[in-house]
């Protein structure tokens, strides 16, 4: 059963959308925090996104923003705005789609069941889910998770980038400058203490698993994963 995340403050559309998709077999989640939307999309781990754009406190454009640092699943924008310049900006802010108010339901499945398709099915570039492996640490890209023996730890963007440029680089150095153009689109405007802030986050999701010692920083080159686990059961 595929998980979709309602965003819209009006109940009555939410709660429209939610039977109708639930009717069609899908499990759906309607976020009511307003104030943390990535804190619920954490939580829920949702194949898709409905996200409105008049939102309390913060817009639909600004909660894309925020997940698109952590997830590529596709969002659908629903809006009753009906310019040009409305649709734009959803796609220029991360969004995959754009649905206008009134809506049929059956466009909305339509569009719903496309994405899907586009990202997990058919049409997807790959169906087989990758797996990077290393002595039993395993890194699921796609769902941004790291497992070892029966222990799980989910991952931000930029952590299960990095997790995957050291697995792949393995036994090289990961280089900094490589490191820094994977993560950023502009390094000029990344500060130095950046990416050791993540490499820090990255070492406490290691230790997280109990795996510790296990990012070796090479002085004036950049960083290597060093084997200190044994393996196990994944």
């Amino acid at each position: 059963m595929e998980k979709v995340m309602i965003v819209e403050d009006d109940m009555k559309i939410a709660e429209y959308l939610c039977s109708y998709l639930e009717k069609y077999g899908y499990e759906v989640v309607i976020a009511t925090d307003f104030e943390n939307i990535t804190t619920t999309f954490r939580d829920v781990q949702p194949k898709l996104l409905l996200l409105d754009i008049n939102l309390p406190r913060y817009d639909g454009y600004y909660w894309c923003r925020q997940i698109r640092k952590e997830s590529i699943c596709p969002v659908i924008f629903i809006s009753a705005r009906t310019g040009e310049m409305d649709q734009i900006m959803a796609l220029e802010n991360g969004g995959d789609d754009f649905i206008t108010k009134p809506f049929h339901p059956d466009i909305v499945m339509v569009k719903v069941r496309s994405q899907l398709r586009r990202a997990y099915g058919e049409y997807a570039t790959n169906n087989e889910e990758r797996v990077i492996t290393q002595e039993g640490l395993s890194l699921y890209p796609e769902r941004m998770e790291l497992r070892f023996k029966n222990e799980v730890t989910q991952l931000t963007k930029k952590e299960n980038d990095i997790i995957e440029n050291l697995l792949e680089r393995y036994p090289r150095v990961a280089g900094r400058q490589d490191l820094l153009a994977k993560l950023w689109d502009d390094q000029a405007f990344v500060d130095e203490n950046t990416l050791n802030v993540n490499m820090a986050r990255v070492r406490n999701k290691f230790h997280k698993l109990g795996i510790d010692n296990a990012v070796e920083t090479v002085r004036g080159a950049g960083y290597r994963l060093k084997i200190t686990w044994k393996a196990g059961e994944t």
